[in-house]
């Protein structure tokens, strides 16, 4: 069996409000609510899953309902939760307020737990983590287990990837100590976080984060498309002209996208193109992950985004 890509982070109830009309503050908006299992690591290990790859979800159940829920979810889509921690209490939830659109107002994240996988944790199952082909971690992981796990890659040398989530998390990795670190995956808003207030430029905050050890500067800019640096080669690549129904979980699919394409041997620049083919369908669905679709026919979906 295929080496398993590891997720660490948090899984969430996703509880997405859709408005009908333009929201105004302060008042009453027609809207309808959507239910699904989410999470930034959960949605990344479920969709590679789905995809066809092995992974495995280090993350923090609660021992209700929800959280029954979702480890059938889970379950359901081949994501092994062998690692995980159920709690006492009620399960995490990301509740999401859409504009008309499609596009984020606002959202609010509660009860994830997530700081209950610790070092020590971790520690625990490092013979599972031992078997990856790749370790990520979302950055709603606390600072320390991050540290750990970084520690871990360049112990190993088995890839580690920090996806920053949003500006909060994001800006946990400002002060640490992240060279070695195989891949970071901002949007626009998370880079400039990340750095310090000299580097107030795109260009000046990617050498600082190369200069910091990072071996990769996966750049995330929304409609325009995605930029990828390293000490050697920038690539960029432009978005796909589509109708966006749902925003939600456009980033965890690129990453996915990114993670199928390197299990299967592709370089750096076709491992983009899935993803943002990857990305491109999950927009055009409601919800963060798309099920109607093999690993085969996304492959073969490229070509329709990025003809030859």
């Amino acid at each position: 069996m295929q080496k398993p890509i590891i997720c660490v982070g948090a899984i969430l109830v996703d509880e997405l409000i859709h408005a009908g009309h333009s929201i105004l503050p302060a008042t009453t908006v027609d809207a309808k609510i959507t239910k699904t299992a989410g999470g930034v690591a959960h949605n990344i290990a479920k969709q590679l899953s789905i995809l066809g790859a092995n992974v495995q979800l280090i993350s923090v159940f609660g021992n209700d309902s929800d959280g029954d829920w979702l480890k059938q979810s889970c379950s359901a889509a081949g994501v092994k939760i062998d690692a995980s921690i159920t709690k006492e209490g009620i399960s995490g939830r990301y509740t999401g307020v859409l504009n008309v659109d499609g596009s984020l107002y606002t959202a609010f994240l509660s009860n994830a737990a997530v700081e209950m996988v610790t070092p020590a944790h971790l520690e625990k199952q490092e013979e599972l983590l031992l078997s990856a082909q790749y370790i990520m971690a979302d950055a709603n992981t606390s600072v320390e287990s991050m540290n750990w796990l970084l520690q871990f890659s360049k112990r190993t040398g088995i890839p580690f990837i920090i996806e920053p989530v949003s500006v909060p998390p994001a800006s946990k990795l400002k002060d640490m100590d992240l060279a070695g670190l195989y891949m970071v995956t901002p949007n626009e808003d998370e880079l400039p976080v990340m750095c310090s207030e000299k580097s107030f430029l795109t260009q000046l905050q990617v050498e600082e984060l190369l200069k910091r050890g990072i071996q990769n500067i996966w750049l995330h800019n929304g409609k325009q498309g995605s930029a990828f640096y390293n000490k050697d080669k920038a690539i960029t690549l432009h978005a796909p002209d589509i109708e966006v129904v749902d925003c939600t979980g456009a980033g965890d699919g690129s990453l996915s996208g990114f993670l199928l394409g390197k299990t299967l041997g592709r370089t750096d620049e076709e491992c983009i193109k899935l993803a943002h083919t990857l990305s491109a369908e999950i927009l055009q669905v409601n919800g963060a992950i798309v099920t109607h679709l093999s690993q085969a026919e996304l492959l073969s979906r490229v070509s329709k985004y990025y003809p030859s």
